[in-house]
C-alpha cells in the first residue's frame, strides 16, 4: 500500500498488514470537535456509532475478512478511573459488533501511566510511550489477525509501542484502525 499515509507511519518499524482511519484530523476541524465530544465530554454514543459505521465498511473489504480479534489501545487504570471509559474501547466495540468479531480489552494492558501527548514532539511522544504495554494473555492472541484500534493516530508512537509488544506473539498478524489520523 505505497500511497496509504497511515500505513507509511509504521513502514519499516512494525509489520502491519492493513492500516486505516475513518477521517483525517485537522486541528480546529469538525473531526477534532467530534473526537473531543467523545473523549472529553463523555458522548459515548459518538464512538459507538462511528465504530458501527466503520465496522460495516471494513466488513465489506476483502483485506479485513480474516480479522480474528479486535483490541483497543488500553488506558492506564488510573486514567480509566478518572475518565470513566476508554474511548478507543467504545469505538472498537462498535467495530466488533458490526464485523461480528470478538472484542478483547484485557489481552494487553498499559502498565505505565504517561503524561498527555498532545503538546509533545514526535521524539518526545515516542520516548513517552516506550515500554508502557504488557501482554497479559498471549495464548488468546497466537496465530490470529488482530485489529488494533485507537481514537486518533498522530505520530503513531502509542500504536507502535503496543504493536511492538503484540509482534512478539507467535503467528500474529497485525492491522490498525482509528477514528482519525492527524494531518501533518
Amino acid at each position: 500500500m505505497p500511497d496509504n499515509p497511515i500505513h507509511k507511519i509504521f513502514w519499516g518499524k512494525i509489520p502491519v498488514v492493513n492500516a486505516s482511519a475513518m477521517y483525517f484530523f485537522k486541528k480546529g476541524g469538525s473531526v477534532q470537535r467530534l473526537v473531543h465530544q467523545l473523549k472529553y465530554k463523555g458522548h459515548l454514543e459518538i464512538g459507538t456509532l462511528l465504530g458501527q459505521n466503520y465496522g460495516h465498511k471494513l466488513k465489506q473489504e476483502e483485506r479485513y475478512k480474516d480479522i480474528g480479534l479486535i483490541i483497543p489501545i488500553p488506558l492506564h487504570p488510573k486514567k480509566l478511573r478518572i475518565r470513566g471509559f476508554n474511548q478507543a474501547e467504545v469505538f472498537a466495540g462498535g467495530i466488533a459488533g458490526s464485523m461480528h468479531v470478538q472484542l478483547n480489552s484485557s489481552a494487553i494492558k498499559r502498565v505505565v501511566a504517561t503524561s498527555t501527548q498532545t503538546k509533545k514532539s514526535r521524539y518526545k511522544r515516542w520516548e513517552n510511550v516506550s515500554g508502557i504495554f504488557e501482554i497479559t494473555d498471549s495464548a488468546v492472541l497466537e496465530n490470529k489477525h488482530i485489529l488494533l484500534v485507537d481514537d486518533v493516530i498522530t505520530t503513531g508512537s502509542t500504536m507502535e509501542a503496543c504493536l511492538t509488544q503484540l509482534n512478539t506473539i507467535p503467528g500474529i498478524r497485525l492491522s490498525v484502525a482509528a477514528i482519525a489520523c492527524a494531518v501533518r
